[in-house]
């Protein structure tokens, strides 16, 4: 190994060991003192719960484990949008698991809160996955209620979706553990079963507080909605639990005996691990996101024996295409290449860029794998596609919109990974978030973000500087460099991939060596979802 692979490996690996970090500060929720209360109740963790219900010796991958993080500072914060959401097995079945963390405020709602849930839901649609709620929340956080209660993409739109899924035949089953209250209170009833835990479960429209204050009514909030009171006077619950484990056996025997999903019919073989050394990944990998490297090294180190097929080896090099597997499922790949090629014609292409040649490539190559039912896999390390005049005239416009077409109406599961770099357009064409993958995760080495750190520091220096100017003002050579750092430093924050991960433009940060878990546990929950339409481009620009 030479010395730039061990420096790019020390890097890499000190990045991982600050995920590590952050994930461990992540899962103390509110606090050691706030969950030494809450088990002092009687009751579990939201985590806890959860592992308890999961089965123990199969894996599961986390969803939105830093939404929130950094945000909301003014109102103490709220550590992974005061839910914890997982996909893992319950009795041998995928499912998806959301559970509120009453040591966050109690299990209040705040926006990201909200998005959260709905990207639960939307998984969950997607896939026609079972969907588990352990309630635990006081409800909407009020001092924020403008931005959670009334538009589309709000509370509401949570109920709405339980009603959808519901007509869809996906499982929803919900256990009331703590509070439940207000418009939340419709959750776990619109839910296919209910459960609630006696003594420490409670549902109700209104609390004792609020009845006395509007009709004046005394009443003790265990009488007006505890568990006595939900299954054998209102009915509005299926079934009492003594306690939290009581009711989590319960859930495990419920789901025990659902039956069979449909499959779409992805092909699988045994898998087979990667014959490279996984954990090279963190020396191929280089420290400056502006340094070229071999992205066919790093896909080697992801798919099974080592084995990528490649279409169209020799044609649009800055995207290399191919067929692989990876956990044994079947998989065809889409990468940005960062190495510089030099083409037939002598031409010098840069890494890591989308030229016309390599998103006609890609465009092709999408539709091969939509016609023979084949999950797309994106690795993005882009910084967009190529500008001046040449690209222009050779239609780069055209051909990027065709990919981006290509990407928008593929029928296939869609999965990716941001690994480095992913600059403007270039997210879209390569799959973004705007383009509905079932799955998004980055590495700690990623980027999300117009354009790279430095170029938007440049231009929002040129603004600054000239509004300055027009003003009147005199701006020296260390007035500019202050400015430019100062401008450097809030821009790079926002293209940090936690930045990214707590507003859920990424489901998660993940170690690059947990890249395969995330693929094929989405490929198997995609394969519950069969394709109920044909693949259509529409109308595009030859």
């Amino acid at each position: 190994m030479d010395i730039n692979f061990n420096k790019n490996e020390d890097h890499n690996k000190l990045l991982r060991s600050e995920l590590l970090r952050k994930l461990s500060a992540v899962k103390l929720g509110g606090g050691e003192k706030r969950m030494e209360k809450h088990r002092a109740k009687g009751k579990m963790t939201a985590r806890e719960r959860i592992e308890y219900l999961l089965d123990s010796k199969k894996q599961s991958i986390e969803i939105g484990a830093f939404a929130g993080e950094g945000m909301y500072k003014e109102h103490g914060g709220c550590p992974s949008g005061g839910v914890v959401v997982k996909i893992g097995y319950v009795q041998g079945k995928q499912c998806i698991v959301v559970a509120n963390d009453a040591t966050v405020k109690a299990g209040a709602w705040f926006p990201i809160t909200a998005k959260k849930n709905l990207r639960a839901q939307e998984i969950a649609i997607e896939n026609k996955l079972p969907i588990i709620y352990l309630v635990d929340s006081a409800g909407v956080y009020l001092p924020m209620q403008d931005e959670i209660f009334p538009d589309k993409e709000h509370f509401g739109r949570i109920f709405r979706n339980n009603a959808v899924m519901s007509s869809m035949g996906i499982t929803q089953i919900s256990a009331v553990m703590g509070s439940c209250v207000a418009g939340g209170a419709y959750l776990p009833i619109m839910s296919d079963e209910a459960l609630i835990v006696d003594k420490t479960g409670s549902i109700f429209l209104a609390g004792s507080y609020l009845v006395k204050a509007a009709i004046g009514e005394t009443i003790d909030n265990e009488t007006l909605g505890g568990a006595t009171t939900h299954c054998e006077i209102s009915g509005v619950t299926d079934y009492k639990a003594k306690d939290d484990k009581d009711a989590l056996d319960k859930i495990k025997n419920i789901v025990s005996k659902i039956g069979d999903p449909e499959s779409a019919g992805y092909n699988r073989i045994k898998s087979a691990k990667p014959t490279e050394k996984e954990d090279d990944i963190f020396g191929i990998l280089p420290r400056s996101r502006a340094d070229q490297y071999d992205m066919r090294e790093i896909i080697k180190r992801l798919v099974d024996k080592s084995e990528f097929e490649e279409y169209k080896e020799g044609y649009g090099q800055t995207i290399l295409t191919g067929y692989a597997r990876i956990d044994g499922w079947a998989v065809g790949i889409v990468a940005n290449q960062r190495k510089l090629v030099k083409t037939k014609k002598g031409e010098m292409q840069f890494g890591g860029v989308i030229y016309s040649d390599s998103a006609d490539k890609a465009t092709r190559f999408i539709a091969n794998c939509n016609q023979k039912k084949i999950p797309l896999v994106f690795l993005q390390d882009v910084t967009g596609f190529m500008v001046g005049s040449k690209s222009e005239h050779g239609g780069i416009i055209k051909d990027g919109a065709k990919m981006v077409n290509a990407v928008s109406n593929s029928v296939v599961p869609k999965f990716t990974i941001v690994i480095g770099n992913s600059y403007g357009a270039g997210n879209y064409a390569m799959c973004g978030k705007a383009y509905d993958p079932r799955l998004i995760a980055a590495w700690p080495s990623a980027e999300l973000a117009v354009m790279s750190g430095n170029s938007a520091a440049k231009v929002l220096l040129q603004i600054e500087t000239a509004s300055l100017k027009k003003q009147g003002k005199t701006i020296t050579e260390e007035d500019e460099k202050e400015l430019y750092d100062r401008i450097k430093a809030r821009y790079d924050e926002q293209i940090s991939p936690y930045y990214a991960a707590s507003r859920i433009w990424t489901d998660a940060v993940i170690d690059p060596l947990d890249t395969r878990t995330w693929v094929s546990m989405g490929i198997e929950a995609a394969n519950q979802a069969p394709i109920e339409k044909p693949f259509n481009l529409g109308v595009i620009q030859v």
